[in-house]
């Protein structure tokens, strides 16, 4: 007969020295350890051999639970199914299921590419995906993701005002589809049929200080509120004109101030390639008055921690503080150095050379390496000589 246990007898079944099963019927019975536990068993034979089903522990597995799970078994091996089988399999589906989610394929896609990718790009695509792709597409099925849901994503940061962000998102997720198709794990890339919904802000490139721009910024820095190291920064950059993200994550250890040079080693530059900025006597006076612990690493540490660096937002607010025009940025000190010394007639390959300008040609780009070195120590020291001479 089939269900002939009650929960009293499993609850007063007691352990003993050896286990022992009682039986519920319809193969069901349930094993009692020497241990104490209760283990559901289903005894059945499919091909001729007898095998037996583990269905689960009393009382995590209840006993209306247990008989369920017997009759789905039943139903399986009168099919010709072997339920073992069948749990195996499933488990293999729900695992490649798991390895098929789009947080899964994106992780695996950014492994993929990160030994080809700066530091910086791998942080901000890893960064940009967690915050705002992953916790809305990412436990689905890659195939399950449509266009609409990527479309919502989209829409989202638009609606924040990142426009741009929303740019690199969509063709971040493309690369994503275009890496699952090609090891089967999706059909098409949804995405493609997204292009040219974001339309890109029109670029506002940050405008050049003139001469009398660079003396009112020198005495607006004279009293400016903040800390020292930001008002250094500005001024360090005014007078290297270095990217202000390659003076932001500026490390000590890549400074002979003896020597008067900052190296930037290859992985902390635009175009990945180690970068020398001859520096002025006045530029190693800024870097030597600025405040440094001994375990410090980075010259522009975070305020909150100490272990990042200055936020990209801090110049910039600093620079709208002081008024100097609204499209003005801490990028716009290399558009002022270079539109005024190639106004007063320096060469531009040194020039160019020293904004850190990608050169086509990698052989003349080794030889402009070497060749233009003492011009532009010459130069940025003039360069210094000039500028601070507006104050």
């Amino acid at each position: 007969m089939l269900n002939d246990l009650t929960e009293a007898q499993l609850k007063a079944a007691k352990a003993v020295s050896k286990p022992y099963k009682l039986a519920d019927g319809g193969g069901l019975h349930i094993l009692i350890k020497a241990n104490g536990k209760k283990l559901f068993q289903y005894r059945y034979r499919h091909l001729g051999k007898e095998t037996t089903f583990a269905i689960g522990e009393y009382p995590v597995v209840t006993l209306r639970d247990a008989r369920e799970k017997r009759n789905e078994a039943r139903r399986l091996v009168a099919a010709g199914v072997n339920p073992s089988h069948a749990r195996a399999q499933a488990k293999n589906e729900a695992a490649r299921a798991a390895a098929n989610t789009f947080e899964a394929i994106g992780r695996g896609w950014i492994a993929h590419n990160e030994r080809s990718w700066s530091p910086y790009y791998l942080k901000q695509v890893t960064t940009t995906l967690e915050s705002d792709v992953f916790p809305i597409v990412g436990r689905k099925p890659i195939k399950g993701v449509s266009a609409r849901m990527i479309r919502e994503i989209l829409s989202a940061a638009c609606e924040l005002g990142a426009p741009t962000v929303a740019i690199l998102i969509r063709q971040w997720c493309s690369a994503i589809f275009r890496f699952a198709v090609a090891d089967d794990f999706a059909a098409f890339d949804p995405v493609t049929a997204l292009k040219g919904f974001i339309k890109r802000p029109r670029s506002k490139h940050s405008t050049a200080l003139t001469k009398e721009g660079i003396s009112g910024l020198l005495k607006k820095l004279r009293n400016a509120p903040g800390t020292v190291e930001v008002n250094t920064a500005i001024r360090i950059l005014l007078l290297t004109f270095v990217r202000p993200g390659e003076l932001r994550n500026a490390q000590w250890s890549e400074f002979d101030l003896p020597q008067a040079e900052w190296r930037i080693p290859g992985h902390r530059m635009k175009m990945l390639q180690s970068h020398i900025v001859p520096l002025s006597r006045q530029a190693v006076t800024l870097f030597e008055q600025l405040p440094r612990s001994s375990s410090q690493a980075l010259v522009f540490p975070n305020t909150r921690d100490s272990k990042r660096c200055m936020s990209p937002t801090t110049l910039n607010r600093f620079l709208e503080r002081l008024k100097l025009n609204d499209q003005f940025s801490a990028h716009g000190f290399r558009a002022t150095a270079s539109t005024m010394l190639n106004e007063l007639g320096y060469p531009t390959d040194a020039i160019e050379r020293q904004l850190a300008h990608n050169e086509r040609n990698s052989v003349k780009a080794a030889y402009n390496h070497a060749k233009h070195l003492p011009e532009r120590k010459k130069m940025m020291q003039d360069w210094a000589d000039l500028v601070l001479s507006f104050e």
